[in-house]
């Protein structure tokens, strides 16, 4: 369901979750165009000789693909914070679902609070954190 207004939003509600394009193609792309054409992004075994265990998803990017899971759920929002711990690395090319649940809900100035995961394939969460947003109250 899209969130228009404040009214439309339900405590516990869980936000439409998707899997975002991690592919060394898209990553690259964000890098380069972040300034960040690093081989901890952009290569795999370079990125490894570094003692990391792949290219990285960029952890920026990961708060964009959080904000963009807000706004496909509620598109007139307002996201006025992401705040995140990363647990552990996103590695290039793997497979994560972006998650978020509403935690509260002020409806007299529209500010909802949001949980945000970024989970892999074996269910380990990655990135954990919560997303303050403004939705429009009428």
């Amino acid at each position: 369901m899209t969130v228009n207004t404040i009214n439309d939003v339900e405590f516990g509600e869980e936000l439409p979750a998707f899997v975002p394009d991690t592919s060394m193609d898209n990553v690259t792309r964000f890098a380069v165009a972040a300034g960040w054409n690093s081989p901890r992004f952009t290569d795999h075994e370079a990125a490894k000789k570094q003692g990391l265990p792949g290219a990285l998803v960029p952890g920026i990017m990961n708060q964009g693909f959080l904000s963009a899971m807000i706004h496909r759920w509620a598109p007139a929002a307002d996201v006025r914070l992401v705040d995140t711990v990363f647990r552990a690395p996103c590695v290039v090319d793997q497979t994560y679902h972006i998650n978020g649940v509403v935690t509260d809900i002020d409806e007299d100035t529209g500010e909802v609070e949001v949980d945000l995961t970024v989970t892999n394939e074996a269910g380990e969460t990655r990135v954990f954190g919560t997303a303050k947003v403004l939705i429009p109250t009428a």
